[in-house]
């Protein structure tokens, strides 16, 4: 596994996202009620940044054709058609540091 730094506790407040590019993979990163979670950047759907949507409590909807993700875990929480899940990756904190484990 590799630590990649997203950036500091204070750059990420609650209710607000972010992402990294690590190799091939892009991650958002988000502070969901205190807490820090990671999952895949790319809706499976078309495409979409999921930076760029809206995180309410721990829903992120994609700011393309409003699908629904549960970012504590990855999976989806609504859409009309079954997509794949996001996966989830594993965040630290250390020294005021946000790190994803990729």
């Amino acid at each position: 596994m590799t630590k990649i730094k997203v950036g500091n506790v204070s750059e990420l407040p609650e209710g607000r996202m972010t992402h990294v590019v690590a190799g091939d993979k892009d991650i958002l990163v988000a502070n969901a009620q205190g807490k820090y979670y990671a999952t895949s950047n790319t809706c499976p759907h078309q495409g979409a940044e999921l930076h760029e949507g809206e995180l309410s409590g721990s829903e992120l909807t994609c700011p393309w054709h409003s699908s629904k993700w549960d970012v504590t875990t990855g999976n989806l929480n609504w859409f009309p058609q079954k997509l794949e899940p996001l996966g989830s990756y594993r965040v630290t904190v250390e020294n005021d540091s946000i790190f994803v484990e990729v």
